[in-house]
């Protein structure tokens, strides 16, 4: 294309500063710049969504490009072509003029081709006596060669986004059967719990999936999926681990201390009064020796006090999974305020914080310590950061504290509903661990 010449429209067709745009474009072509036609037109098919383009559009410039003598675009051999009407509408699967004329209109518009009419309007090539080609006038595919980094960048945006929303699609889909088979298995165990709750926020969840969905749509969906699947995997394995200790109590005479001084669970069955008064039946009163030293409460070893006194060791507390740092961040953001420096960076960050709030909360130390040992350091510290986040709606955050950690190691309570109702309530303002 000739350097600073400007083309307008023959006939009715109103100039745009769009067309003088792409045809000062169109003036940008690297020196010796060439691509494959049909890779950049494959390039095309991939980004048509981002370019504007309609697959009509699309037939009509495939039809275009067959009128291209070479494989390769490039300036050295030109960049005009100029088929008529007739012939342009067979190549493009028999269109009639008018959906031609109105899909020409739709690649111009979008930056793709550029128009050079002739003075009549007419499509033709002066020639000159060695046969070369000294001036055309039809459709120039100059644009189609400037914007080739562009598009190809488009294109590959587009695979990768298409991958995403495949990979996307496939885990939740998985977590959904994950989840629907681990209710259906709970209830057939008749594992303790909430299940018809569970079961309904389970519906909750389907239901808010859109028929037609990018990934961006659904990434939400999956997480508030993977969070209930870890709610309910983490009592499943609750039940285990207490079928575990029921075994082993029936099955030797006397006390034997757990290796594992991690799991308060397993290590002081008999400190709620409801396990040992269910062990003091099962014994009945011809209880032996070994029985009664079975009953009496088991100070574990490391140190740690019972929960009536002293502080508990932060690495104690029953063998339950705690949530990401993230998710709790995203569902909580008011504990980013009582962190170090502001902020919170590490779960280490957040039992600092949680210390510092349940103080201003008015919790007791010893509810706090309750809590550690009966949940677990980070799942004690994501309740306080839930209170925290609901703010006036509890009157007595100490009350509440001992009676989600009852509930807890009844199994009748679980933390991730209430996380997943804070996220949706927080929604996409929700601030991020940084």
């Amino acid at each position: 294309m000739e350097s600073g010449y400007v083309t307008t429209p023959f006939g009715r067709r109103p100039m745009s500063l769009g067309m003088l745009a792409s045809q000062q474009l169109a003036e940008t072509i690297e020196p010796g710049m060439k691509r494959s036609k049909w890779k950049l037109f494959r390039a095309i098919c991939e980004a048509r969504p981002a370019l504007g383009v309609t697959d009509r559009a699309l037939t009509v410039l495939d039809a275009l490009l067959t009128f291209y003598p070479d494989d390769e675009i490039s300036e050295e051999k030109g960049l005009i072509v100029f088929p008529s009407n007739a012939q342009l509408s067979l190549r493009a699967r028999g269109m009639t003029p008018a959906t031609l004329r109105r899909h020409l209109a739709v690649l111009v518009e979008a930056g793709l081709i550029l128009r050079k009419d002739s003075p009549n309007g007419k499509r033709y090539a002066r020639r000159d006596r060695a046969g070369a080609i000294g001036e055309a006038f039809g459709f120039s595919v100059a644009p189609l060669l400037a914007r080739a980094v562009e598009i190809e960048t488009l294109a590959a945006q587009a695979v990768a986004d298409r991958e995403l929303l495949r990979v996307t699609r496939e885990r939740l889909t998985v977590c959904r059967r994950d989840i629907s088979k681990l209710i259906a298995a709970a209830l057939e165990e008749g594992v303790s719990g909430d299940w018809e709750g569970i079961s309904a926020m389970f519906r909750t969840l389907l239901a808010r999936i859109p028929r037609v969905a990018t990934a961006e749509d659904l990434a939400p969906r999956l997480g508030e999926m993977g969070l209930l699947r870890a709610e309910i995997v983490n009592m499943l394995e609750r039940r285990i681990k207490t079928k575990k200790i029921d075994a082993n109590e029936s099955q030797i005479e006397h006390h034997k201390q757990n290796s594992n001084p991690d799991c308060i669970y397993e290590l002081e069955p008999s400190f709620e009064p409801k396990q040992g008064e269910k062990a003091a039946a099962d014994n009945g009163p011809n209880a032996g020796p070994s029985d009664e030293r079975r009953l009496k409460p088991q100070k574990p070893s490391g140190g740690m006090s019972n929960r009536a006194g002293g502080a508990a060791d932060p690495g104690a507390g029953p063998c339950l999974k705690s949530f990401p740092l993230g998710l709790v961040l995203q569902a909580c953001p008011s504990i980013l305020d009582y962190g170090p420096g502001g902020s919170i960076g590490n779960w280490r960050d957040l039992l600092s914080a949680a210390v510092v709030v349940r103080s201003m909360l008015g919790v007791s130390p010893s509810a706090y310590e309750e809590a550690c040992s009966g949940m677990g350091p980070e799942n004690a510290a994501t309740v306080i950061a839930c209170i925290l986040e609901r703010g006036g709606h509890i009157n007595s955050p100490g009350g509440y504290l001992r009676d989600l950690t009852r509930r807890t190691e009844r199994g009748e309570f679980a933390i991730g509903p209430m996380l997943m109702a804070l996220v949706r309530a927080n929604g996409p303002t929700a601030r991020h661990a940084s």
